[in-house]
């Protein structure tokens, strides 16, 4: 992956990978080992994906365990209190009242507690590596983490802040192992090298450490995570954060992410989904996620522009005909009525540095869709420069024109199509 990938990809890629990770995870909990690959051999792009719910613990698709509801609302308090005035385990506090949550348990307490690491680290990590391990510990103290759960938790958030640097989690094991007393090292160096594959009752870090086997791709870590069976919720939520980190939240699956969700206690119960993953991530980095505005009026489209895609704005693609599977290219606001609904990162600029990546994983779906006999919507804020992106990507793929007669193919039924972005005309042109 890029070295230059802006740091706000990889912070809000730890959070949402951590949920992605325990709702893929969920549903094979107790599972024996391979359980995932035997009912997914290859990967389910279609309307039903890999997100399938049910298992032991009865989640809706995309859905998530308490550990996740946890790690919210800690998550929710240190952005409210900037540090860790308001958590601790009492009824009143945000970790309290969790422990009550509507969500099932997944994950045995060393999972929960590493959970619980992403948003201290993310929160600390622009301090440094004491500021982060001293927040890290004394967060898992005051949930009731014994000295070997701290430690663990102490050695994730070192290897998200380096990921978040851009660094290989395994490479910065050495240096997180120095940020545990003398008398902890030697044993967790020997702990984290738990064998090819782990052994059984390895530590859920050296667990995730297998399955990110030297930088693989976020979808293959996952599977790798939920294919050792056992506690596969807190195993895949450790490792998709690390990969999420690695990769950013561009390297996660669109159909992963755009379904991921849950319910918060003690927030009136609120519904989360993708969108409040990303403020709270910016939150949690020091950052802020600008207000949506919705456009004023109702712009172009929908329009049929090749057999099965069709194209609109936002406003559009919002009032449309629930019978289309959309793919959204930019904020919404809110999540539309349509029961198949997908969510690509890209901005209109030149800073997509994993546009590639993003561009095959938005085409790959549309592809699977469309042969399950979906019509599928593609847009953006305005229905110019991302919409035309991905129109312009599916006949370079499907049609092999060359990205001239794509445009001009484009422009004979989508006026509002700009080529204004060279970044987006680059990307384009790698695709020959």
């Amino acid at each position: 992956m890029d070295a230059s990938m802006p740091r706000t990809h990889r912070v809000t890629g730890a959070l949402v990978g951590a949920a992605v990770g325990n709702a893929l995870g969920a549903p094979f909990t107790g599972a024996p080992p391979r359980g995932f690959s035997a009912r997914f051999p290859a990967p389910a792009r279609g309307v039903h994906t890999e997100m399938c719910g049910g298992g032991p613990l009865g989640l809706d698709p995309g859905g998530t365990t308490d550990d996740v509801e946890q790690t919210l609302l800690l998550a929710t308090s240190l952005v409210e209190h900037r540090g860790l005035a308001d958590v601790a385990a009492d009824d009143t506090s945000p970790a309290g009242t969790a422990a009550g949550g509507t969500a099932p348990e997944s994950t045995a307490p060393g999972s929960s507690a590493l959970l619980h690491t992403v948003p201290t680290a993310l929160f600390a990590a622009r301090q440094g590596p004491d500021a982060t391990a001293d927040l890290t510990r004394r967060v898992a103290e005051r949930l009731g983490g014994d000295a070997a759960v701290a430690a663990e938790c102490v050695l994730f958030a070192g290897l998200l802040r380096a990921a978040f640097d851009g660094a290989d989690p395994a490479s910065a094991v050495p240096g997180a192992l120095e940020l545990l007393p003398a008398g902890q090292r030697d044993h967790w160096r020997t702990a984290l090298d738990a064998g090819d594959p782990p052994a059984d009752g390895a530590p859920v870090l050296a667990r995730a450490l297998w399955a990110l086997h030297g930088g693989a791709p976020v979808a293959d870590a996952l599977r790798r995570a939920v294919d050792l069976g056992g506690d596969t919720a807190g195993v895949a939520a450790v490792t998709g954060a690390l990969a999420g980190a690695v990769h950013g939240v561009v390297g996660i699956p669109m159909r992963w992410t755009s379904v991921v969700h849950g319910r918060v206690p003690g927030a009136a119960d609120k519904d989360w989904w993708l969108a409040d993953l990303y403020k709270l991530a910016a939150g949690l980095d020091g950052d802020r996620i600008p207000a949506f505005e919705r456009p004023l009026e109702m712009g172009p489209g929908p329009e049929e522009v090749v057999e099965g895609l069709w194209a609109s704005d936002l406003d559009g693609a919002r009032g449309s005909s629930p019978d289309f599977a959309v793919i959204s290219l930019c904020r919404t606001g809110t999540r539309f009525a349509h029961a198949v609904q997908r969510f690509a990162h890209l901005v209109d600029d030149d800073s997509n540095t994993e546009i590639d990546v993003v561009l095959a994983d938005v085409l790959d779906d549309i592809a699977a869709l469309r042969a399950e006999g979906r019509p599928v919507l593609v847009h953006c804020y305005a229905g110019q420069s991302r919409t035309g992106l991905v129109l312009r990507a599916w006949l370079r793929r499907t049609a092999g024109m060359s990205v001239e007669q794509a445009t001009d193919a484009v422009l004979e039924t989508w006026p509002y199509l700009s080529t204004d972005n060279d970044s987006f005309t680059a990307a384009l042109e790698r695709m020959g």
